[in-house]
């Protein structure tokens, strides 16, 4: 018989009260607690998104240069935000979920050190690594001249602050990880509320503020992330936090527990990025420029479909971490149904939407008939799969949780084979930009139902799975 989550913590000499958040997790309606959870990080992340937009408006009123220039650096941010985010981020959330739903309140203390080590170190290699060889880098993706210049003067900035944004990621992670997403939410919040004055402030220069040009939006974001560190490691640090820092020495199960999901995790968020760029290049090679901008531009909205998802996973991450480590498998198995459901619902609405109103989407980014229709078309076919992308993004967060993403990292790999080697495979048979988009939506599908016959199927609970 599985102990009750009170007998658990009630068990060894410094044992400390549950924390009422956890009791909820672990106790609380299912669907209620999970939208509770999923409001503000949906809010956030629409208006991180909102930022990212209005940063780039105004960089691009620097001219094509400075705008090609982020242009070339925006991929390397967008990594790094997502695996720190999402990909490490979960392996923190899930370690430390697991921990407080077992009632092992001092290995989730202990955990807080080994997840800011794990994010620091990881932040401190992409400043090296950028700092040192971001000009060879940026050449490699085509950059030269004047818009190599704005690449570095970006780049620079953004990356020799980037051990802040991996430590602001991780105490955002360690927090979320106990079911509390409100704070991370308020200080990502108030952050954007900064950003829009302070951005332009510092790109054109304002009173006694000097102009840094294209480097002036890349020192608003590094000055956010050192308000952010503050912020979160403030609360953190005070106790208010139900996971609590502590110095300890490091262990290697520990950072085990935190690396066996979140470096697994982060191979899948390279996934989709990998699969764009393979099928962009089949349908360039195929069909010509416009016909890969026309892909392009529609496939962007897959981009916007993973903060939705987010949004929803990182409260799956946290419900069912704690419901797994405190022994209860068939309420985490439920919470990750919910879950997949809401996902696949969200994401499939926006693809019916794009669906059917394809050149609404589209006319906002090109005036070029072909590149116009090449994404309606590609909309028209893949956008009806868009809900099993959300459905296995939504298993995927809950399989975070879980701590077992063997199965998550298999589908991925059979959408890609499915995407790109049966895309090629149409392509090379018909020559049409259609058949493509058929081998694209397929992927799809089979992305989500595999993932979800795979945990209805035991996958989470058999001894050797990852």
């Amino acid at each position: 018989m599985t102990a009750h989550p009170r007998d658990i913590t009630a068990a060894g000499p410094n044992a400390r009260p549950m924390d009422a958040r956890t009791q909820r997790l672990l106790h609380g309606p299912i669907l209620p607690t999970l939208l509770a959870m999923a409001g503000p990080n949906l809010v956030v992340m629409i208006a991180q998104a909102a930022t990212g937009l209005i940063e780039t408006w105004f960089i691009a009123k620097l001219g094509t240069d400075a705008l090609a220039g982020m242009a070339l650096v925006f991929p390397g941010v967008m990594l790094t935000q997502m695996i720190s985010g999402g990909a490490m981020g979960g392996g923190i959330s899930s370690a430390i979920a697991r921990a407080l739903g077992a009632g092992r309140r001092d290995d989730a203390d202990a955990l807080v050190l080994h997840a800011l080590f794990i994010n620091g170190a990881i932040g401190l290699f992409f400043t090296v690594t950028m700092l040192s060889f971001g000009r060879d880098i940026y050449r490699l993706l085509g950059g030269s001249g004047a818009e190599l210049d704005a690449a570095l003067a970006y780049s620079n900035v953004i990356f020799a602050g980037n051990i802040l944004l991996w430590l602001t990621n991780g105490l955002a992670s360690v927090i979320r990880g106990t079911g509390n997403m409100l704070m991370p939410a308020m200080v990502t919040g108030f952050g954007v509320i900064v950003l829009v004055p302070l951005s332009p402030a510092l790109i054109f220069g304002f009173g006694p503020i000097p102009a840094f040009g294209v480097a002036g939006g890349g020192l608003a974001f590094t000055l956010y992330y050192v308000g952010a560190v503050i912020a979160l490691g403030w609360y953190v640090l005070s106790g208010r936090n139900p996971a609590r820092f502590r110095w300890t020495r490091l262990r290697w199960p520990m950072l085990k527990n935190i690396l066996s999901v979140g470096a697994v995790a982060s191979i899948t968020s390279l996934q989709t990025n990998v699969i764009i760029a393979l099928t962009t290049a089949l349908a360039a090679s195929t069909a010509g420029a416009a016909a890969a901008a026309g892909y392009g531009t529609g496939a962007r909205l897959e981009y916007l479909l993973v903060p939705l998802a987010f949004g929803l996973g990182a409260p799956l991450v946290a419900m069912v971490g704690v419901n797994i480590g405190a022994g209860q498998k068939e309420r985490a198995l439920r919470i990750a149904y919910i879950g997949g459901a809401i996902t696949f619902l969200a994401t499939e609405l926006v693809g019916l939407t794009a669906a059917i109103w394809p050149h609404a989407w589209m006319s906002q980014f090109s005036s070029d008939p072909h590149v116009i229709e090449t994404g309606a078309t590609y909309l028209r076919i893949v956008g009806p799969a868009f809900g099993f992308f959300g459905l296995a993004m939504g298993l995927y967060f809950a399989s975070q949780g879980a701590g077992r993403l063997l199965w998550p990292l298999a589908a991925g790999f059979f959408r890609l084979g499915i995407a790109v080697i049966g895309g090629w495979a149409a392509l090379y048979l018909t020559g049409s930009l259609t058949w493509l988009f058929v081998a694209i939506a397929i992927g799809f599908v089979v992305h989500g139902l595999s993932l979800l016959t795979a945990i209805r199927l035991g996958a989470w609970f058999k001894r050797h799975t990852t």
